[in-house]
């Protein structure tokens, strides 16, 4: 009988959403949404992250300008609870995709492993 790798993916996706983890990233970021100045640092240190993984992606060099403005970014993120908390909880659930990604590929690596 075959498998249908996608139901199964399904079943993964609808089984993440019902996680403690991805609630925790939900309420984390709905209280990130509701205070102006957390968002706003939000969106423009997201902003910053976007435009480094671009010019890496290009190959283009980061100026030491922008260093300077992203490590003073990150500085502010760390002061505001409200973001360290999102932060804290997409560590969690990143922490799960990586266990789930060994479970995948386990029978790769058994085929792999002599």
């Amino acid at each position: 009988m075959a498998v249908n790798l996608y139901d199964h993916a399904n079943q993964l996706e609808q089984a993440l959403r019902e996680s403690d983890e991805y609630q925790a990233i939900q309420n984390a970021y709905a209280k990130v949404k509701e205070n102006e100045e957390s968002k706003k640092l939000f969106d423009e240190f997201r902003e910053t992250q976007l435009s480094f993984q671009q010019k890496q992606m290009q190959g283009e060099e980061i100026g030491e300008e922008e260093l300077q403005k992203a490590q003073e970014q990150a500085q502010e993120i760390e002061n505001d609870s409200n973001i360290s908390d999102l932060m804290a909880a997409e560590q969690n659930m990143s922490q799960i995709f990586q266990e789930i990604n060994q479970i995948i590929v386990k029978p790769l690596d058994e085929i792999y492993a002599d």
